[in-house]
């Protein structure tokens, strides 16, 4: 779509989600989003009131469709419900492998916010993550897994955890490993085991 037609509003949120992901949230100016938006530094003020405003618009607009796609993933994968959640940190990991992949921006972002508890994208960030694991938990207790808010946490700190030690080690290794535990966790709560 040529950018006189996309709205300027997805213009600048687009250049910031590209810039912020790539660098990180505090190497990214608004000079820097807004050329890269081809706009003004005014007309993107226009729009969002502040930089803080734009980083969780930024993190806004990555819940969904990260959703969606774990979901995907989970709903794609043959097996029960142990191969299903398997199937997302196998995913993670192809994902991982990819040159450009930084990280899980939800974490980044927070870790970059630490000392800002309550900056609105901290709770963007806060509510995605709780959302994911309120879908997994559903998930899991629709295909008999027992305890399944307790299984999906644990799912989430291996998930998270992997991604925090990807960022250290570079190794999407990590990602299947815990994706095997994660399996291990679900088979050991499953009602129909084998």
């Amino acid at each position: 779509m040529p950018e006189a037609v996309i709205p300027t509003r997805k213009r600048i949120v687009d250049a910031a989600t590209r810039l912020f992901y790539a660098e990180g949230i505090g190497r990214v100016s608004v000079d820097a989003i807004a050329e890269k938006a081809g706009l003004t530094k005014r007309t993107l003020y226009y729009h969002f009131k502040s930089k803080d405003d734009l980083i969780a618009a930024y993190l806004d607009g990555r819940d969904q469709p990260n959703l969606r796609q774990m979901a995907g993933w989970f709903d794609a994968a043959e097996g029960g419900a142990d191969r299903k959640v398997e199937a997302i940190f196998s995913n993670l990991a192809r994902v991982a492998r990819h040159p450009k992949w930084k990280g899980c921006g939800f974490l980044r972002t927070a870790a970059e916010l630490a000392s800002m508890p309550g900056h609105p994208a901290v709770k963007v960030g806060s509510r995605h993550k709780s959302n994911f694991e309120a879908w997994l938990a559903s998930a899991l207790s629709d295909l008999g897994v027992e305890e399944p808010q307790a299984v999906a946490r644990e799912i989430v700190l291996l998930i998270d955890g992997s991604f925090s030690i990807m960022l250290v080690h570079r190794n999407p290794d990590y990602i299947e490993a815990a994706g095997r535990a994660a399996a291990t966790l679900v088979r050991a709560r499953s009602q129909n085991k084998d």
